[in-house]
């Protein structure tokens, strides 16, 4: 029974496919709609012709019926899957192969500003853990995901994640959240680095970590400009519960300056400063030497 010609809505536009393609997945409308994030009645409204949804929305849409927005705007059949793999079983086609879709030229009525915008997906055929290898999904309007191990697009989640919004062991983006290595402008990873980077080891011009280093940082051991350390801080203005070595100002238990230090030789001399953050950092020499030469660096010794 055609529910959609019933109702008035005529079934070869894009109202009447999207009702079509709802009844083929088994959703109602509130299951779409709790997919999409909105109101059942905006479901309803879309359907019955009485509203449209945004870019951001229609593309949602498309993932979401797993049309393309060719398919589900214009009505344009999907082109045939590509060619068997050599070594694949007869009749075998790629899963989810690659997909492609260009630039639609202009196209008169209510649907012309859905045209011009590009779509492109690729998903490799081979998977690990239930992942693709490899998932490239992008779009020129609008937001669109790609999950696999080696995941590319506006949202991206996997193992190494590349987009605007990225989730992964190892992440790159404009937000990046990585498990262990994060780059992007507000990155989040146990190494992190970014504009405004947080992680065990973090660099970047706003740094927060056990290990910080930027123009602002903070952490147990913290260099920088302006350095507030739990422990250590070396900076241009340094402040720490133990030892603050700055060029300008020092705030500590113990504190060292370029006055201080041009004054007293023979705290060099003695190697007092190196015994100083041997006790202090006891079990990580690595960490020792990279303190004494930012020190050295700001006392200009």
């Amino acid at each position: 029974m055609n529910h959609a010609h019933e109702s008035g809505v005529d079934p070869t536009g894009f109202p009447g496919r999207l009702a079509r393609r709802r009844r083929v997945l088994g959703l109602t409308q509130e299951e779409l709609a709790d997919r999409l994030d909105v109101t059942r009645q905006a479901v309803q409204k879309w359907e019955s012709g009485a509203s449209q949804p945004g870019m951001e929305k229609l593309s949602a849409l498309a993932e979401t019926l797993d049309m393309s927005l060719d398919a589900l705007v214009l009505g344009r059949e999907a082109p045939p899957p590509p060619p068997e793999r050599e070594g694949a079983p007869a009749g075998a086609p790629w899963e989810n192969g690659e997909t492609a879709t260009q630039t639609a030229p202009p196209c008169p009525g209510r649907h012309a500003a859905f045209c011009r915008c590009w779509h492109y997906e690729y998903k490799s055929r081979r998977t690990l853990w239930g992942l693709p290898l490899v998932h490239i999904h992008l779009m020129s309007r609008g937001l669109c995901r790609a999950k696999g191990v080696l995941a590319i697009g506006n949202v991206a989640t996997g193992l190494v994640a590349l987009g605007g919004f990225s989730f992964g062991l190892v992440s790159l983006g404009a937000i990046s959240l990585g498990l262990l290595f994060s780059l992007g402008g507000l990155s989040l990873g146990l190494v992190s680095l970014g504009a405004v980077a947080a992680g065990v080891l973090a660099a970047g011009a706003v740094a927060l970590g056990w290990l910080a280093l930027g123009a602002s940082a903070a952490g147990q051991y913290a260099v920088g400009a302006a350095a507030l350390g739990g422990k250590i801080a070396v900076g241009v203005s340094a402040r720490a519960d133990l030892l603050a070595i700055g060029r300008d100002s020092a705030q500590a238990l113990h504190t060292l300056t370029p006055e201080l230090f041009s004054q007293a030789a023979q705290f060099m001399q003695e190697e007092r400063l190196p015994e100083v953050l041997e006790a202090l950092v006891p079990s990580l020499p690595w960490l020792r030497d990279f303190l004494l030469r930012a020190a050295l660096s700001v006392l200009g010794a």
